[in-house]
């Protein structure tokens, strides 16, 4: 398995010109498309210049390896999913536990395209164990924080396991959407209705005035 290291020959080019900056997240784009459809091991340098539309010369001169690249497209889809876990809570705040049990869902369809390479480059890594318990680290913290800014009497581990239920909905829910779990035309709307119930019945015996 070619999996990924930590060790690359150079580090990619960081072009200061925006056509520079442009055709880089062309590439990189080529390249998440090309590692979410078929897998790190099987996508090729050339296959993600042919895609990018972009010479091959093109892509070495950025990256020197494939190596990079995926390094590269992991610390992007990572910082992605921190920044908008701890978007989270800023949100919740005032919201009803139907409308933040919603939000939840929405935040995960939406963010899976920008971050739909993310699985396929974790499988390949050699620290995947790692990686999966830091994204985990990253979301749950989150997670809790807007029920806890949704239900202000809500004690933190109570929190944390609510929180735990609610990120394996949002996994369940992509895994419907985009085809990768078992379902049905009308199941992602009863999975939908599942969470709004769920949370509803956990917070609102915790929400109060502040």
């Amino acid at each position: 398995m070619d999996s990924i290291t930590s060790s690359k020959k150079r580090a990619p080019l960081q072009p200061r010109r925006a056509v520079g900056r442009q055709r880089v997240a062309e590439l990189l784009a080529a390249a998440s498309d090309l590692i979410a459809e078929r897998g790190y091991d099987a996508t090729t340098m050339a296959e993600i210049a042919a895609r990018a539309g972009a010479k091959i010369g093109s892509l070495y001169r950025f990256f020197p390896n494939k190596e990079a690249i995926a390094e590269t497209l992991l610390q992007q889809h990572m910082a992605i999913l921190q920044e908008e876990y701890e978007a989270i809570g800023r949100r919740a705040a005032g919201r009803s536990p139907s409308e933040l049990a919603d939000g939840f869902i929405d935040l995960m369809a939406g963010l899976y395209p920008r971050v739909h390479s993310l699985p396929a480059l974790m499988a390949a890594r050699t620290d995947s164990a790692a990686l999966r318990a830091k994204s985990r680290a990253q979301a749950l913290p989150g997670i809790a924080m807007a029920l806890r800014a949704c239900a202000p009497g809500l004690d933190q581990k109570t929190a944390d396991d609510i929180a735990a239920v609610v990120l394996n909905n949002m996994k369940v829910m992509v895994g419907m959407i985009y085809g990768d779990a078992p379902t049905a035309p009308g199941a992602p709307d009863e999975l939908r209705c599942m969470n709004r119930l769920y949370l509803s019945s956990r917070l609102e015996p915790f929400r109060r005035a502040v």
